[in-house]
């Protein structure tokens, strides 16, 4: 068996140099590190996996969050025969399935990885869904390297997988020593490795990465380890099995030319091409799920007293505990600010299914990630601010076609005395620079708890901006609130000018409205809830019956619901005056109120700005 697993490894190496040669690009010597660890993994029995059936939910998972290493990945699964050899021809090349890092264009990828740090969050979100949700025995493996170790997202990830005693997670670290421009923070002292991890709870074995022998044995003690994750720690050499590339720097990224290509060819011998390595499949067993909750033919409406005062957030978690009967698959994680967000109202209910992910937001996304590829719909909350530092776990989402709500709570500076460094002030930006994302900003409790509901039923990435302040009801229990959509509050004939505004601002646009009543002129309120994709029509009907749009936000200028409604007047004929007014100053400390007046987005400040244009384009 030894000498078969070695003639798979020849056979890997040689489809990983000629197919980063056809290519003219790509990682060969990041890739050949690692051959004899993956050739283990795949071909010794230890990775389960039906590769005519990869919706089998038994199947181990497998992520390479060293995505570079894409050429070894590919070889694997042709030497595996789930793809023909002949395609790993097209690596890189325009159309084809086989990218310059894994995307979900090649069947075989669980999420696309290449941006370093985050394989081994998605790997726990993996495995808890494994161990604690569906009860099935599949194991997920990632494989890492060490220059990502220097990523704090894989230490919030090793941190949270020991604290949850997920055994069923091996990490796979290819210490190469060699990083892009030079050697790694800790080179090849595997030993600084194995101290720093095994002290966050992990067992941890250090081993040569290119003897099959000990590869073996690693993998087989990690099956038997209970109660831990596991990280098998191997001293590899970059280039490895071509004597001109071994452990030699400058070469990262860099095919062979034909000659050079030539010359390692001959140094790896007699090839044999055609040779199969075969996954074993997964046991036949059936899952030890156990029913969550019996669905209800219908949700049930929600209700507040009709003077309530309520902050969105509680309506969130409200909202939760409602709609889990019908939405079984529904996760909730959260950063430690349950108390705040009202996440925790579901907790208490549900406590089975929510998971405390602590202060480490990177990791959150990568553990949902994890869990949406799993076929579960994470949200996950935390303050709107807090969520910026996961930007790249975000980003990297929507290249898996997650299904993940994003729950962001303390936005703008209505949230008052806490200072500008909780104010989400840039939320709305960056969730609407992804492509498909939705948007969406409640106004009130009805709102949000009508706008869970849309969230849930909606595949894709949806951000939800929920408010800190307590604000009183504006609808009732049975409005409705489609994506896409908006509600227009307040209108007349004798509308001038149209007031647009989203959450918070939709309360000081009303205020404003009833003020300019009294002195008979007369503004068009409309909510809009929905910012991405925003209602058009309903602000080309505005653009038609009044003389001049106003845009209000609790965000900075720049890519906020200004923006929005820009970008969906930009293919437009229209001379309109459009006003935006949002936070223009650096935030401070001060009473939501304040606050509001201080950055010029108040009832007040609505006000004097409705007259100012009157005045100025002396409309009647």
């Amino acid at each position: 068996m030894l000498n078969n697993l070695k003639k798979i490894a020849q056979s890997i190496r040689y489809h990983i140099l000629t197919s980063t040669t056809t290519a003219g690009s790509g990682h060969p010597t990041s890739s050949l590190s690692a051959v004899e660890l993956m050739t283990v993994l795949l071909f010794d029995g230890f990775f389960r996996y039906d590769i005519h059936n990869q919706k089998n939910p038994h199947n181990d998972r497998l992520i390479f969050s060293k995505g570079h290493a894409s050429p070894l990945f590919y070889a694997l699964w042709a030497v595996a025969g789930a793809i023909h050899s002949e395609e790993l021809n097209s690596l890189r090349q325009f159309g084809s399935r086989l990218e310059g890092h894994p995307t979900m264009e090649f069947p075989y990828t669980e999420v696309p990885t290449g941006s370093l740090g985050q394989g081994l969050s998605v790997g726990v979100g993996m495995a808890l869904n494994a161990k604690y949700l569906d009860k099935l025995p599949y194991r997920t493996y990632v494989l890492l390297g060490d220059s990502e170790m220097a990523e704090g997202s894989c230490w919030e990830a090793i941190q949270l997988a020991s604290y949850y005693k997920l055994d069923n997670l091996i990490g796979i670290l290819d210490v190469n020593r060699l990083g892009q421009r030079g050697e790694t923070m800790y080179g090849h002292d595997v030993d600084a490795y194995k101290k720093r991890i095994a002290s966050f709870g992990w067992k941890t074995f250090s081993i040569d990465g290119h003897s099959i022998s000990q590869i073996i044995n690693a993998y087989k003690e990690a099956l038997k380890t209970n109660r831990k994750p596991v990280m098998i720690i191997a001293k590899t050499l970059k280039g490895k099995g071509i004597s001109f590339l071994e452990d030699v720097n400058g070469w990262h990224g860099k095919p062979l030319k034909k000659d050079q290509l030539q010359k390692a060819l001959i140094e790896l011998g007699v090839v044999d091409v055609s040779i199969n390595g075969i996954i074993k499949k997964p046991s036949k067993t059936k899952s030890n799920r156990k029913s969550k909750t019996t669905l209800n033919t219908k949700i049930q409406k929600p209700y507040y007293e009709q003077n309530v005062i309520i902050a969105t957030r509680k309506a969130y978690g409200n909202a939760l505990v409602r709609i889990f009967p019908q939405y079984p698959t529904l996760i909730v994680l959260d950063a430690e600010t349950s108390n705040s967000t009202y996440a925790d109202i579901f907790q208490k209910k549900y406590p089975q299914y929510f998971f405390e992910m602590f202060i480490a937001e990177q990791n959150m996304v990568g553990i949902a990630l994890g869990l949406s590829a799993r076929g579960k719909i994470p949200f996950i909350s935390t303050f709107a601010a807090f969520l910026t530092r996961a930007f790249d776990q975000i980003r990297m989402a929507q290249y898996s076609d997650a299904n993940i709500k994003f729950v962001g709570s303390h936005c703008g500076v209505s949230i008052g005395v806490d200072g500008a460094s909780q104010m989400g002030l840039e939320d709305i930006a960056m969730f609407g620079s992804l492509l498909k994302s939705v948007i969406l900003y409640p106004s009130d409790a009805y709102a949000t708890e009508r706008i869970i509901e849309k969230a849930v039923q909606y595949c894709g990435i949806v951000y939800i901006r929920i408010t800190r302040e307590e604000i009183p009801l504006l609808y009732g229990p049975s409005e409705k609130f489609p994506i896409g959509g908006s509600k227009t509050i307040c209108s007349s004939d004798k509308d001038v000018i149209t007031v647009i505004g989203a959450g918070i601002t939709v309360h000081e646009s009303l205020k404003a409205c009833h003020e300019l009543k009294k002195e008979n002129i007369y503004i068009r309120v409309i909510d809009c809830y929905s910012i991405k994709p925003i209602d058009k029509k309903t602000i080309l009907k505005a653009v038609k019956e009044t003389s001049a749009l106003i845009t209000v936000e609790d965000h900075y200028p720049h890519g906020g619901l200004g923006t929005c409604v820009v970008q969906a007047l930009s293919e437009t004929k229209n001379n309109i005056p459009l006003y935006i007014m949002a936070v223009n100053k650096l935030p401070k400390s001060g009473k939501p109120y304040e606050l509001l007046d201080y950055e010029e987005i108040s009832s007040q400040a609505i006000v004097k700005k409705v007259k100012k244009i009157i005045a100025e384009y002396k409309m009647s």
